[in-house]
């Protein structure tokens, strides 16, 4: 505003006034609205984002001698070699592989002992027990 200007005397000089309320700027919920949708958007896109890629170990750096189950006197023993060249995620892969083997073979044992005390399902109750049975079950339960 000009110093000399007064209320008899309007100033004749131009001034650049910016208001929200001029009709040719956007109004301030305008903006705000538009800000909100652009940060909305943002973080969107941000759960798209590739996730950053963990760092494993390879096979040089594997040390089993710690996992569970390497006890003493014998500590990790791998007679067979298959975890030589393997990684934890291998590793992990075939403990899950043993555990899964080692329950099957433990309800193996349970159904034998159970068949070898006498309880039969309906419609088996001829069939004996033990390796018997294999000459014993009819063919079309081989062809299953």
């Amino acid at each position: 505003v000009c110093s000399h200007v007064s209320r008899e005397s309007p100033c004749s000089h131009r001034h650049l006034t910016i208001s929200y309320f001029d009709n040719n700027l956007p109004h301030p919920p305008t903006i705000m609205m538009k800000l909100a949708v652009f940060a909305a958007l943002a973080g969107s896109a941000a759960a798209f984002a590739p996730a950053p890629v963990a760092q494993t170990k390879t096979a040089l750096s594997a040390d089993f001698s710690k996992e569970l189950g390497a006890q003493m006197p014998l500590g990790f023993i791998d007679p067979l070699g298959l975890v030589a060249d393997a990684d934890q995620d291998e590793f992990d892969r075939l403990r899950w592989v043993e555990l899964k083997h080692g329950r099957v073979s433990m309800l193996a044992v349970v159904g034998y002992l159970v068949t070898y005390a006498g309880v039969r399902f309906p419609g088996a109750e001829d069939i004996p027990s033990g390796f018997a049975a294999l000459d014993a079950v009819p063919g079309m339960v081989w062809a299953q």
